[in-house]
């Protein structure tokens, strides 16, 4: 265990005001990597529920993939982004899961040999600020009903969006730029992803002829 003074690593190190507010995400990997060894087993492989990016750029290695639902959450482009896909003085938007309805996604199997090196990766990208509340997830696969790590957000999370306008949308698809590139990027991505698989979010596909009908 990490001592509660000790130094953050690079990756969460702009983030450490977090630990004041219950936030750490250090302690947040600790307690979801604990939840797991209790749940599957010390012999048992690891699975992550992906919704999108982490279904075009999973950046870790995995044996076996499978599209799956899950049951009580649905992906929704609503988690503000100030640096991936935006910035602070006009931030972009990333997608999270929120709850109610159901999510059409992906889930990765990942051997127990790699697991704790995947749970470090994984947290690194998507956890340095703590802003998720990362779940184990039941999903169907062909070897019947696994859970699955998925990370989710709150609506009383600072990062919710909250109900955005179409004109609110328009502005950000046009102007959020962050160090992976638009927002718009991001989202026509991801549709075109969840499509390749046999995914249809019509949501999304919604969202996106918002600025689509005015590039034709």
């Amino acid at each position: 265990m990490r001592s509660a003074d000790a130094p953050l690593p690079p990756a969460y190190a702009d983030f450490a005001h977090l630990r004041a507010a219950g936030r750490d995400p250090l302690r947040l990997l600790e307690h979801t990597r604990a939840q797991w060894h209790r749940r599957a087993g010390p012999q048992a492989d690891l699975w992550v529920f992906g919704y999108a990016s982490l279904i075009w750029r999973p950046d870790f290695d995995f044996s076996e993939r499978h599209a799956t639902r899950v049951h009580g959450w649905h992906r929704a482009l609503a988690m503000w982004s100030r640096v991936n896909r935006g910035t602070p003085e006009q931030p972009g938007l990333v997608f999270a899961l929120l709850p109610g309805g159901s999510c059409q996604g992906m889930v990765f199997r990942v051997p127990r040999g790699t697991a704790d090196a995947v749970f470090d990766t994984l947290w690194a990208r998507e956890m340095p600020s703590g802003v998720y509340d990362a779940r184990w997830l039941p999903c169907a696969t062909p070897h019947g009903i696994v859970w699955a790590l998925a990370f989710t957000l709150s609506r009383r999370s600072p990062s919710f969006t909250g109900a955005l306008t179409p004109e609110q949308y328009r502005h950000i698809f046009r102007h959020a730029r962050g160090r992976y590139g638009t927002t718009l990027d991001y989202a026509r991505r991801t549709l075109e992803t969840l499509g390749a698989h046999g995914i249809h979010d019509r949501r999304l596909r919604t969202l996106l002829s918002l600025v689509d009908d005015e590039e034709a």
